[in-house]
């Protein structure tokens, strides 16, 4: 791969690196992953460590005198982390020990890892894909415990597999289109015989199944963003306060108490939901509201969900509509009637022309749960499997899955076309190469770049 030799290039030499989070622990490390670190082993440590075994050692400064006294292993070449020889140094974890240990070894002439490039030289030499390399970084971010099992599942190479079985399959159908172009003279219709058709339609099925599970995936890494929006006084600030079982917003009987917007994160079944608790939304001539409005709008056009608040003692009213009027129609909209505690109804999910309604106290509690479990069925998640079957994916993930979705589309329009096969065979071309950039086959410097920045330095 054509990208794998320029970052090679950018990426040789001795790096090092304190490998664990800033501040004051009970251990610290200083990671070093390079071609030949037997002589920065000797003058740190007096001798180079057996091969995968923990060893006690005093670690040296230039002068000879003692910086701290730990654990050091060696992993070396091609059987380590990055592929290279690693040396792992394990002290005590205060800053100045961690500082001192990290600034000999930049004096005995590593350099400084740039932020995630021990990973980026793990990929660079092939001991991950980009999808692995990825799922590490997911790992680390997890914020829930669905999270961390589905990136540990990408970590393994289970979304891996999975993209190179349908770029398997995608190679063995162009086969048969180059086939068919190469002998146009043969009487036998190969692509028919061969069943491409079939083959087609049973990888646009595990496409589709893919797909699902990775929105599911992304659904666990990024959350959703849900804004909680109405008229004043409708509850909102309240409904916040519920989910996330805290006095995050101020509530009074004043209209118009919330005038920014409020931020909180929460989780339901282990995915994470982003709330934003904004300003009531009506006309006023108060200049401080006007503008606690205007983010409550512009909170919403970044939404993935909105929550319209209404008061169950009198319904959708004028307002509510003219509310409704401003929103995308691509953007879900629950309909959320509070205080059924002072109107007398009951707790209850309905569906009409308007999507799902939902009736409930905020106060009491009552149809609370119904809520999350409508928030979560909303945006396609489905509480029965919860994390399971789920990939890790990132937004280029998505996008490289929907765009092969688009291609092989276009592709099936043209299979049975036979004197514009050759578009066929771009189409498929084109799918395939989609596909592999997920792992990394067919990836710009630019793109590879943007990735492993996003990186914690050590990793």
């Amino acid at each position: 791969m054509q990208h794998l030799v320029i970052l090679q290039v950018k990426n040789n030499g001795t790096i090092a690196a304190i490998a664990t989070p800033p501040g004051r622990g009970g251990i610290g490390i200083v990671r070093i992953s390079g071609t030949d670190l037997k002589q920065l082993a000797q003058t740190i440590l007096g001798k180079l460590p057996d091969p995968r075994h923990a060893g006690l050692f005093n670690f040296l400064d230039q002068n000879n005198q003692v910086i701290d006294q730990g654990i050091a292993l060696y992993f070396p070449s091609p059987n380590s982390y990055t592929g290279e020889d690693v040396l792992e140094l394990h002290g005590h974890g205060g800053p100045a020990v961690m500082n001192l240990l990290l600034a000999h070894c930049l004096q005995l002439g590593a350099r400084l890892a740039e932020p995630g490039e021990f990973t980026l030289r793990a990929f660079l030499n092939e001991k991950l894909d980009l999808a692995q390399a990825e799922g590490v970084a997911d790992l680390i971010e997890a914020s829930t415990a669905n999270a961390v099992r589905c990136a540990v599942r990408s970590l393994h190479g289970e979304f891996s597999s999975t993209i190179h079985q349908l770029v398997s399959a995608l190679i063995d159908l162009r086969v048969l289109v180059e086939a068919t172009l190469d002998f146009p003279e043969e009487e036998i219709d190969f692509l028919q015989s061969a069943h491409a058709a079939e083959q087609l339609a049973s990888i646009q099925i595990k496409l589709e199944q893919v797909l699902t599970a990775s929105r599911r995936g992304n659904l666990l890494q990024e959350g959703i963003k849900i804004v909680l929006a109405g008229q004043p006084n409708v509850g909102k600030s309240s409904l916040l306060n519920r989910l996330a079982g805290d006095e995050i917003a101020i509530v009074t009987e004043i209209p118009g108490t919330t005038r920014d917007t409020i931020r909180q994160s929460i989780e339901i079944e282990g995915i994470p939901l982003h709330l934003i608790d904004t300003a009531g939304l009506r006309e006023t001539n108060d200049i401080v509201e006007q503008q606690g409005i205007a983010r409550t709008y512009a909170a919403i056009e970044q939404a993935d969900l909105v929550l319209l608040l209404v008061d169950s003692r009198y319904g959708v009213t004028k307002e509510d509509r003219s509310v409704l009027a401003h929103l995308s129609e691509k953007l879900p909209v629950l309909i959320v009637h509070n205080k059924i505690d002072l109107s007398g109804q009951l707790s209850r999910i309905e569906e009409d022309t308007s999507g799902t309604v939902i009736y409930l106290s905020v106060k009491s509690g009552e149809g609370i749960a119904l809520l999350q479990t409508a928030l979560l069925k909303t945006v396609g998640w489905q509480t029965n499997i919860a994390g399971e079957g789920a990939y890790m994916a990132r937004q280029r993930h998505l996008q490289a899955l929907l765009h092969t979705k688009k291609l092989l589309e276009r592709a099936k329009a043209w299979l049975h076309t036979t004197n514009q096969l050759e578009i066929l065979a771009e189409e498929l071309r084109l799918a395939q190469q989609a596909l592999s950039s997920i792992t990394g086959e067919f990836t710009s410097d630019d793109l590879l770049g943007e990735i492993f920045s996003s990186f914690c330095i050590g990793k």
